[in-house]
């Protein structure tokens, strides 16, 4: 498990002093209220929940409600370096034959490795066999999956995790000097531009690196808890704190859930 916190040093010795600034990428990721054209495959067995994790990090989340079964990996567009990972969609397809009027919704935990997802201006999904059948009428699931490539709109929409709070797993190799966080079942928009924590004692954020997927790091310390941490998502620039949400004896590999969650609109 040495490559997490490799990966978060070479961040901190390539990228800009200081925290990331969600505002200069608001107005570039703000959300479109209309439907736009895109594309879609599907992947992993025809009724399955497509990733066996995925670019994201998500892990074993993937095959569990409320990610079961709507999973999505998206194109580069879409997927924005690992910092669209959590946004939700909602898709449908046009073909009136087979095609379900309703719209299936799915949430980015992946990145489309290749296909029409490869050009950086196209965009694509690739969809769980579960999700894709979902786009048909009832019956018309095995149909429609024989299609392979079919074309669809799509928009973003609000993420909604019902009875569940932001949830922060403290990643493998994890310790006072190094630690790395992964974000789970963000309401609202999903994705995050900044990350910052606070330790125990201190009026100072400190911002994390985003290294890969929906996974945060910060190299220093020895860091105090219990730790204090402050999401602003990528999109609309909306800020939320959970005070004292890692507690002081943490320890790698464990989930800590904070008491508040986004608003679940857009």
């Amino acid at each position: 498990m040495q490559l997490l916190p490799t990966l978060c040093f070479l961040f901190l010795q390539l990228l800009p002093r200081g925290g990331a600034s969600a505002a200069s990428h608001s107005n570039r990721h703000r959300a479109s209220p209309h439907w736009l054209p895109a594309t879609a495959t599907w992947y992993g067995s025809p009724e399955g929940d497509g990733s066996s994790g995925g670019a994201c990090g998500y892990g074993s989340l993937v095959d569990v409600k409320p990610f079961k079964a709507r999973v999505g990996a998206v194109s580069p567009l879409l997927f924005k370096s690992g910092e669209g990972c959590g946004a939700c969609y909602k898709v449908r397809c046009l073909d009136k034959t087979i095609c379900s009027k309703r719209a299936v919704t799915i949430i980015v935990t992946d990145q489309s490795p290749s296909g029409p997802s490869a050009r950086a201006k196209h965009t694509h999904f690739d969809l769980s066999g579960a999700a894709f059948g979902h786009l048909a009428f009832p019956g018309h699931s095995r149909i429609i999956r024989n299609r392979g490539l079919i074309s669809l709109l799509y928009r973003r929409t609000a993420c909604k995790y019902r009875g569940k709070n932001i949830a922060f797993h403290v990643n493998a190799g994890s310790t006072a000097y190094w630690l790395s966080l992964l974000i789970e079942y963000e309401d609202g928009e999903g994705d995050i531009g900044s990350m910052h924590i606070r330790q125990a004692g201190s009026k100072e954020w400190i911002a994390m690196k985003h290294i890969w997927g929906a996974n945060w790091c910060i190299v220093g310390g020895p860091l105090k808890g219990p730790l204090s941490v402050k999401l602003t998502t990528l999109s609309n620039n909306k800020t939320l704190s959970a005070a004292d949400v890692v507690p002081k004896k943490w320890v790698p590999k464990a989930t800590y859930t904070s008491r508040l969650n986004f608003s679940p609109v857009l």
